[in-house]
């Protein structure tokens, strides 16, 4: 695990509150694996005093770092949208437990709503970097509010993967939950493994949908955090068997659906 200051390559907006920021790390998260994440702290800055989680978006390659898909809801956000380029944030990562990646699977549903689709890229590149799945097995879900908050949409078909677009307002895609076309997708035929990051909502939909069709389910979840380490206990979410609790920043944040109480 690395911990120290890194510098910032860029800080874009992509979106109406959407940004991704690039970090220059050298190797020190050359082994990050899809579904793990980072603490940030802003350099320089007394407030916020507590770092915050971010998924890994994307490895990028050439400048040897990592990129990170952000939404601004509140302060500590709303600070990182304003940091330039040159700059320097404290980082401390990869922490957590990403997805499984069994070899040879066959066929892959990749399911994201909202800025749940944050992980989900770095997971589609690193399987086809892998040659763990033809980009004709994968079948992308990308749900959203509206067409403002659809995000990352090129960047999948660019992989060469099928994308199936759903939005609440029907402004891109279908009007539906993204859990409709994903669930009708799954009685055409199954694929051997589900992945999902979005919210709670969608993710327990989702869950009881695998279960139905018996279709094994890894889900990337969110609670707060203010250490990342296992510290603090401060992330416990309510396992499946009665008393049992997980933390999200060690057992997690990705879990198998069928270990979650929703």
């Amino acid at each position: 695990m690395f911990s120290g200051k890194v510098r910032i390559l860029w800080n874009r907006r992509v979106g109406s509150s959407y940004y991704k920021i690039g970090l220059k790390c050298g190797n020190a998260l050359i082994n990050a694996r899809p579904g793990q994440f980072v603490m940030l702290r802003l350099d320089g800055r007394t407030s916020p005093l507590l770092r915050r989680p971010f998924s890994i978006h994307r490895i990028i390659e050439g400048e040897k770092g990592i990129e990170i898909l952000y939404r601004v809801v509140g302060e500590f956000t709303g600070r990182l949208s304003e940091v330039k380029d040159g700059e320097w944030v404290d980082i401390m990562g990869p922490l957590g437990k990403g997805f499984s990646l069994p070899e040879n699977i066959g066929s892959i549903f990749i399911v994201a709503g909202g800025i749940g689709v944050a992980p989900m890229l770095f997971l589609s590149t690193h399987i086809l970097d892998k040659k763990m799945a033809g980009s004709t097995n994968i079948k992308v879900f990308l749900g959203a509010r509206s067409k403002e908050d659809l995000l990352c949409r090129d960047d999948f078909l660019n992989l060469g993967l099928d994308v199936m677009i759903t939005t609440d307002d029907g402004s891109e895609g279908k009007t539906c939950l993204i859990t409709t076309p994903v669930e009708a997708a799954l009685k055409e035929k199954r694929p051997e493994v589900i992945y999902a990051c979005g919210p709670s909502g969608m993710l327990k939909c989702l869950a009881g949908i695998a279960e139905t069709y018996k279709v094994p389910c890894q889900i990337s979840t969110e609670s707060v955090m203010a250490c990342g380490i296992g510290a603090c206990l401060g992330c416990a979410i309510e396992g499946k068997d009665e008393g049992r609790y997980l933390h999200v920043c060690m057992d997690g944040p990705v879990f198998d659906s069928r270990d979650i109480r929703f």
